[in-house]
């Protein structure tokens, strides 16, 4: 499917993604918001942290400033690639984003919820992605202030991954060349997808694909000459880029996103 074809049209409506770092938005699901964002709707990111404590691809492109700082800047740069409309960007501690300041930050998802009245909300599952404990916090926040509005609660879904898929990224950079000393976010592969349930149903993004490339590549401090990700070939990235999977919360909802309407 191409980016041009049969477009929905989504005007009037907005999603909101609630992630723990800088870059989650993109690696998790940046083809879904790109696409999302095409079709009219408006996509609204809330970042509980800054991701201060992550990894640096190349110390030269901190140069002494605050990674936080120069992260932000990366989320903002990738955010208007996807077409998201509003960025949150909170600044809770990163590492440890599952304990501390866990009631101020419910309530800012809460409140977010409120103002934007979300047709639909799309975060982590249980495992986090690849069990990240902050990727795990951020699931049990949302799902927490997603559940408080009962049955006015906007449908919740989780984003998930295949298990396997990183490892074949990692074999296609080094068929490519790639030459990596560390793992792709310093994360082992095969805890991608590790153990996750199944998802509810899968959204075709292969035209979106070179957008959320290059937003996941707008994270320079992250993504660099040793990720995997750095090295993909176009016809790579959209071999395994190009379905994205997501999980429906069990909870009553009153209606079905319109994220629903992207089903593959």
């Amino acid at each position: 499917m191409s980016a041009s074809s049969d477009a929905p049209d989504f005007s009037g409506r907005t999603i909101l993604a609630v992630f723990a770092h800088p870059d989650d938005e993109s690696l998790a699901c940046g083809g879904t918001l790109a696409r999302l964002a095409d079709a009219g709707a408006r996509v609204v990111l809330l970042c509980g942290s800054r991701g201060e404590k992550g990894p640096i691809s190349d110390p030269s492109l901190v140069d002494g400033k605050d990674l936080g700082v120069v992260r932000s800047h990366e989320l903002h740069e990738a955010a208007k690639v996807l077409g998201i409309s509003e960025v949150l960007l909170y600044t809770h501690p990163d590492g440890d984003l599952r304990w501390a300041e866990a009631a101020d930050f419910h309530v800012e998802i809460v409140l977010a919820i409120q103002r934007y009245k979300p047709d639909g909300v799309i975060t982590f599952a249980e495992d986090g992605f690849y069990w990240h404990l902050d990727h795990i916090g951020v699931h049990e926040r949302t799902y927490t202030a997603v559940k408080s509005f009962g049955p006015w609660a906007p449908p919740l879904y989780y984003v998930t991954i295949r298990h396997g898929l990183v490892r074949q990224i990692v074999e296609a950079a080094r068929s490519n060349g790639a030459i990596l000393k560390g793992r792709p976010f310093n994360v082992e592969p095969d805890a991608f997808g590790d153990h996750a349930k199944p998802p509810s149903f899968e959204i075709d993004v292969r035209g979106w694909v070179p957008r959320k490339l290059k937003a996941l590549r707008s994270h320079r401090t992250q993504v660099g000459p040793d990720n995997a990700f750095y090295h993909l070939t176009e016809e790579q990235a959209e071999r395994l880029l190009g379905v994205e999977q997501f999980r429906r919360a069990e909870l009553d909802a009153g209606w079905d996103s319109v994220i629903e309407q992207l089903h593959a």
